[in-house]
């Protein structure tokens, strides 16, 4: 059985997939862009704005399910370019403070919308 999670709060999908998924109690969360879900206006000025509004907008589904990033146990991050990746790490460490999830992080040649870094997550209550 799966529940699906959606809020207005987290940018709309713009693909046959759902921002995410529940099953049990873990949460699948969708590699998530820098779309602000207000203007829908991408957030790309700075390296650690693109990656503190991804951040933000993992963390309004993460709390649409009822959970928040102490929840997280696993991340996935794709960059563009690996030069960013200490700005993206400090900014992402802002958002685990403590006990932080496994991850890894991936240079890739392109993302959606053509932005620097995308993140997704698994989430379990």
């Amino acid at each position: 059985m799966k529940t699906i999670v959606q809020t207005p709060d987290a940018p709309a999908p713009i693909g046959p997939y759902s921002q995410a998924v529940k099953s049990g109690s873990t949460l699948y969360v969708s590699g998530q862009i820098a779309i602000d879900p207000a203007s829908g206006e991408l957030i790309n000025d700075s390296i650690e704005n693109e990656t503190r509004q991804v951040m933000k907008n993992l963390g309004a589904i993460l709390s649409e399910a009822g959970m928040n990033f102490s929840h997280v146990v696993k991340c996935s991050i794709f960059v563009t370019d690996m030069n960013n990746f200490a700005k993206v790490n400090a900014v992402y460490g802002e958002f685990f403070t403590s006990n932080p999830p496994a991850r890894e992080t991936v240079e890739v040649s392109a993302l959606p919308k053509f932005v620097n870094v995308e993140i997704s997550c698994i989430a379990i209550s």
